[in-house]
């Protein structure tokens, strides 16, 4: 693997943190900003619109720049957001600072997925973006429950200027160790990659990313007031569970990333059918501690044991364009991850209790589960008929030989 693909996934153990670390950080935000904690959920869904409106838009904007000059770029201002996230005054400020970290990170994202995908053989594509994923998991060990923990004692800001000392850090080590990318000599052509939306397997990937995604985010970006309110678990050991989070994320990327690119529908039909599980199971059983510590954990695992599938997925039904292929994957994990928050905000706003984003994030898996057998159904008609054709021409050209005079 190139040494460049683990700097891009060190790189995103910054953007990883930022996204996410908002998540033990929620009841502090709201008590400063004086708003509830459904609208300070709703900051974690605004850098998700930020990443699914950003990432195909910075995804063409950039099409025909260089790709390193563009990482160093959207870095940089991803860092910059950052600190004005940290010196935010007001709601609407912390808000809108959400959104340009966000589109920075979205273009991040897609620039640096096709870099690395670029890099790898076919056959290691899933294993590469495994090394990019690796970085959110770790961002989910350590980047969120530090910031949990930052945010516990030096209060939620001091995270903020945390994420830009690691975005500068990311800038320094691509500036120094990611070499220049040189450009294809056929220029990309914005017609012939936008072509790819025409492809029903596309929209497929997109909603099945979406829902599956979506499905565990609803419970999770919620999980800090869950594990005090409903599990009954003091504040201080919320970082601790955020971490068993990310540890469960960083061994399931790395088991799914392995195998994926030989059992790619495997993977995603028992990853998400296990998300499915472990939803049911929070929301009937969370009151239990030990249940709740245990399924954060396990939660971890299967929403990032199908991640490396389902970018892999995407990569081989739009490869003919791999810019806008990344970029469609991390619009549609986002889609994901603004639909989970605003649902799981919308049930505790019906006093449905806290549970009840497990229960809605658990009707989104099923939905995903769905939609992957249909894909899976029409995968396995395409490739039927690609057999029956390569069948039918074979013979043909055996019939026209046999046909052929002899001299």
């Amino acid at each position: 693997m190139p040494l460049a693909v683990y700097i891009l996934g060190l790189s995103v153990f910054a953007l990883g943190t930022s996204e996410f670390m908002l998540s033990g950080l929620l009841p502090a935000v709201a008590d400063d900003m004086d708003v509830t904690i459904p609208q300070a959920g709703l900051l974690i869904s605004a850098f998700a619109i930020g990443m699914v409106v950003g990432a195909p838009l910075l995804a063409v904007a950039t099409l025909r720049l260089p790709r390193r000059t563009t990482l160093i770029a959207l870095i940089t201002t991803f860092g910059v957001g950052q600190i004005a996230g940290a010196l935010a005054p007001s709601y609407a400020v912390l808000f809108a600072s959400r959104v340009v970290s966000a589109l920075a990170c979205a273009g991040f994202w897609a620039v640096g997925a096709a870099v690395a995908i670029a890099m790898v053989p076919v056959n290691q594509r899933a294993r590469a973006m495994a090394v990019m994923i690796g970085g959110l998991s770790i961002a989910n060990v350590l980047g969120v429950p530090a910031g949990a923990f930052l945010g516990d004692g030096l209060g939620w800001r001091a995270a903020f200027w945390a994420v830009g000392a690691a975005s500068a850090i990311a800038l320094v080590g691509i500036v120094t160790l990611v070499p220049r990318i040189p450009l294809p000599a056929e220029r990309p052509r914005l017609k012939s990659e936008l072509a790819i939306y025409g492809d029903k397997q596309v929209w497929l990937s997109i909603a099945v990313t979406a829902l599956a995604a979506g499905g565990v985010f609803c419970a999770f970006s919620y999980l800090s007031p869950f594990l005090t309110d409903v599990a009954g678990l003091d504040e201080s050991w919320v970082p601790a569970v955020l971490a068993l989070f990310g540890v469960g994320a960083l061994a399931g990327t790395t088991i799914g990333g392995r195998i994926a690119d030989a059992h790619l529908f495997g993977v995603l039909l028992t990853g998400i059918t296990a998300s499915t599980v472990f939803l049911t199971a929070l929301a009937l059983l969370g009151h239990v501690e030990f249940a709740a510590v245990a399924l954060a954990f396990l939660l971890g695992l299967s929403a990032f044991y199908t991640a490396p599938a389902l970018n892999a997925r995407m990569f081989n039904v739009a490869g003919a364009a791999p810019t806008l292929a990344g970029a469609t994957t991390t619009a549609a994990f986002n889609l994901g991850n603004t639909g989970g928050p605003w649902l799981g905000g919308t049930v505790i706003d019906a006093d449905l209790g806290y549970p009840a984003t497990a229960w809605a994030g658990g009707a989104m898996t099923v939905l995903a589960l769905a939609l992957t057998a249909v894909s899976l159904r029409l995968h396995r008609r395409a490739a039927a008929s690609r057999v029956v054709a390569q069948s039918a021409a074979t013979r043909s050209a055996g019939a026209s030989a046999a046909a052929a005079p002899r001299p």
